[in-house]
């Protein structure tokens, strides 16, 4: 059975920094695409960032530049380092995983989702 797990998720003022992990069990994350993802409350769920088995990375227009997504085979976890927080960047995060090694954008393509972990970020 699949399960994602993330973590590190927090209250932090502008301009802050968290680090939010996402441990997968029953599946090998680093052979597939795997993605993060917000909701803020009232909006619709957006994609984050994607990376894909050979690492290449691919983000949002919002955050690039500030949030930075790797992995750990080793570990089988997922990492979005988010730096320069904004307000804007409350939501809930949640790490997803694809069946396949390739990313779109496509949330359907993601299978597998975590519970969630609260990002706040205070003016």
């Amino acid at each position: 059975q699949v399960q994602l797990v993330e973590s590190g998720g927090g209250s932090v003022q502008t301009g802050g920094s968290l680090r939010l992990s996402c441990t997968a069990s029953g599946y090998t994350s680093s052979s597939y695409c795997m993605g993060w993802f917000r909701q803020a409350p009232g909006k619709e769920r957006e994609g984050v960032g994607y990376i894909d088995k050979y690492r290449a990375t691919s983000y949002a227009d919002s955050v690039k530049g500030r949030f930075t997504i790797s992995r750990d085979g080793a570990k089988n976890t997922l990492y979005l380092q988010m730096n320069s927080l904004k307000p804007e960047d409350t939501a809930m995060y949640y790490c997803a995983a694809a069946l396949h090694w390739w990313c779109t954008a496509d949330h359907s393509d993601f299978g597998y989702w975590g519970q969630g972990t609260q990002v706040t970020v205070s003016s």
